[in-house]
């Protein structure tokens, strides 16, 4: 990933969010789509205990070098 984009985007985000926050980061989808980005492994993301965690950077990537159809 180019760090610009990692400088630049989401600067008030911690760098590994929560199911929320990817919401609020993505314009505030649907907690239905959040889930389905993750469970299909679109955006990556690890579950600890009962909380999902995701890192910003792989939403960065998600946003800037994924194609979208």
């Amino acid at each position: 990933m180019n760090s610009k984009y990692y400088k630049l985007m989401f600067k008030n985000y911690p760098d590994v969010v929560n199911v929320k926050e990817l919401q609020l980061m993505l314009g505030g989808i649907s907690k239905k789509l959040a889930y389905y980005l993750m469970q299909n492994n679109i955006i990556k993301s690890i579950k600890i205990g009962r909380e999902y965690k995701i890192a910003k950077a792989d939403v960065i990537l998600y946003l800037t070098e994924k194609n979208c159809s």
